[in-house]
């Protein structure tokens, strides 16, 4: 019985050895992070009431990592067209990961005449937080893009803290 015994144990070991492989391959599915609607409202909350200490009225749009929205919001006065606007500024940050500023070289390529939807010019930042994309907010409706984007980064800020922690 004893020699049963190590047999079975030798067997189990080599099944164990055989199975380490399939347990260090690459994983069949992917964790993806997301902001929470609150967050998200956060966010645009904080870009209108930045844009709003700047006596301006702006609209503001959050969205995620594939460009679709989570958070729009439009202050009272802020030009009806703003809304559209701040969307496309949102939407061109979470595709290309970069500030509205830094879209020259995509603005002077082919891609501003093929991409429907996209708008490279300043207004928007993409939300980054602790080595991960969430998506991008856009702001639009200041006289200048650089003062939208000023106010799109205020929302950011107000819960980078918090993203950054997590």
């Amino acid at each position: 019985m004893p020699l049963a015994f190590a047999r079975l144990g030798a067997i189990l070991g080599l099944c164990a050895a055989c199975a380490a492989p399939a347990c260090a391959a690459e994983p069949l599915t992917i964790a993806v992070h997301r902001l929470t609607l609150d967050t998200a409202e956060r966010i645009a909350q904080g870009a209108i009431k930045a844009c709003r200490a700047k006596g301006l009225q702006v609209s503001a749009t959050v969205v995620d990592r594939n460009g679709i929205v989570q958070a729009t919001l439009r202050d009272t006065l802020a030009p009806p067209v703003s809304l559209t606007i701040s969307r496309q500024k949102a939407y061109t940050a979470a595709m290309f990961g970069i500030k509205g500023t830094a879209m020259g070289p995509q603005a002077a390529s082919p891609l501003a005449l093929l991409g429907d939807g996209l708008a490279f010019t300043a207004g928007s930042v993409p939300i980054e937080a602790g080595g991960r994309m969430y998506g991008a907010v856009g702001v639009s409706g200041a006289p200048d893009g650089k003062i939208d984007e000023e106010c799109a980064q205020a929302g950011l800020d107000a819960v980078l803290p918090d993203l950054e922690m997590q």
